[in-house]
């Protein structure tokens, strides 16, 4: 199943490779502080940089000090919620492999969370093997040109943000979604809206039929959806 036009596949570390720890964490942090979780603080703090998301936030101190409080939420919901490997996620990186696309794994933590949670697999990426986006966020320019001197429209993202997919069409870069199934995520509905063609229940779904319709949209400059009207018109659902 080798791909020609799609030549770097940028897959999402956590929320695709690992299980969703973040919206979980979110949701509790903004509830346990008396706020309501909408639609809107979660399209503007998902796949942001820490700085930014702690701002939409909206809860008391600065930035730096809702990020330090956030992530000692975060250490106490992974006591009892610890971070894994998603199902199927082994069995996906070989299809990706065949490919023959170059392979690369990216999130908004250090590379240190890389190291820790994904060390056996690491030997299936290319360049970097990691990159973190926190900077950067949501990063689909920076990884395809500045990190692998590609195209956009030679790319192909897979991830669990719907914001992610909106900026990958806009640049003309192929997206697979992959949305939190937690029930008060919202990303799945953000999808649908943005027009995502594909959306998978699980990394099963990404199998070589879904790839290879990926490849051949990719290679007739269909990545980018024909209504951009983010009506949710022109959508296939997998699920």
């Amino acid at each position: 199943m080798p791909f020609r036009q799609v030549r770097l596949i940028a897959v999402n570390i956590d929320g695709v490779l690992l299980n969703d720890t973040f919206s979980p964490v979110i949701h509790r942090f903004v509830v346990r502080r008396g706020g309501a979780y909408t639609a809107e603080i979660e399209r503007a703090v998902l796949s942001q940089t820490q700085l930014r998301a702690a701002e939409a936030l909206g809860v008391p101190g600065t930035a730096a000090e809702v990020v330090a409080e956030y992530f000692e939420e975060r250490e106490e919901y992974l006591r009892t919620h610890p971070v894994r490997l998603q199902e199927g996620a082994g069995p996906l990186l070989e299809r990706l492999r065949s490919t023959g696309a170059s392979l690369v794994c990216y999130g908004g933590l250090g590379r240190a969370h890389f190291d820790r949670h994904l060390a056996p697999f690491a030997g299936y990426f290319d360049g970097p093997g990691y990159v973190c986006t926190d900077t950067f966020r949501p990063g689909v320019r920076e990884i395809a040109e500045d990190v692998f001197g590609l195209g956009c429209d030679r790319a192909l993202f897979i991830d669990d943000v719907a914001r992610v997919a909106e900026v990958a069409q806009d640049l003309g870069a192929a997206f697979i979604g992959h949305p939190s199934t937690f029930e008060h995520s919202f990303q799945r509905r953000f999808m649908r809206e943005a027009g995502v063609r594909h959306i998978v229940a699980s990394l099963d779904g990404i199998d070589e039929r879904l790839l290879g319709t990926v490849e051949a949209e990719a290679a007739g400059g269909r990545a980018r959806p024909r209504a951009v009207s983010r009506t949710g018109a022109r959508v296939s659902v997998m699920a």
